[in-house]
C-alpha cells in the first residue's frame, strides 16, 4: 500500500508536525514498510488459536514481607549532590498555589 506524500502532509498538518520534502518521502516509505507487515499479519490464519491478554501465561507471585537491614542513611546520602537535614534535596518540580 503506497502512501503519497499529500497523505503524509495531511497527517502531518493534522499532527501539528512540519515535514520537509525529503523527509516526506522518507516516511512514505517508512510506513509503506509498516503497513505491508501489518498486511502480512492480517494473512495469517488465526481461526484455530484462542485470543489471549498475555503472549505468556501470567500469575501474580506473592512472597512475605521480610524485613531486612537497609543502607546506612549517611552512605544513601554520600553521593547525593543536594541534601538537607539528612534527606535527599530536589529541585521543586511543583509550583506552590
Amino acid at each position: 500500500m503506497k502512501i503519497s506524500e499529500h497523505e503524509i502532509n495531511t497527517v502531518a498538518s493534522l499532527s501539528r508536525l512540519k515535514i520537509r520534502a525529503e523527509e516526506a518521502e522518507e516516511v512514505s516509505s517508512q510506513l509503506d514498510k509498516f503497513l505491508t507487515y501489518v498486511e502480512n499479519l492480517q494473512a495469517i490464519d488465526t481461526t484455530h488459536i484462542e485470543p489471549t491478554t498475555y503472549a505468556l501465561p501470567m500469575q501474580n507471585v506473592f512472597r512475605p514481607d521480610e524485613v531486612k537491614p537497609s543502607l546506612p542513611r549517611e552512605l544513601a546520602l554520600s553521593n547525593a549532590p543536594l541534601k538537607e537535614d539528612g534527606y535527599f534535596k530536589v529541585p521543586r518540580v511543583l509550583e506552590a498555589t
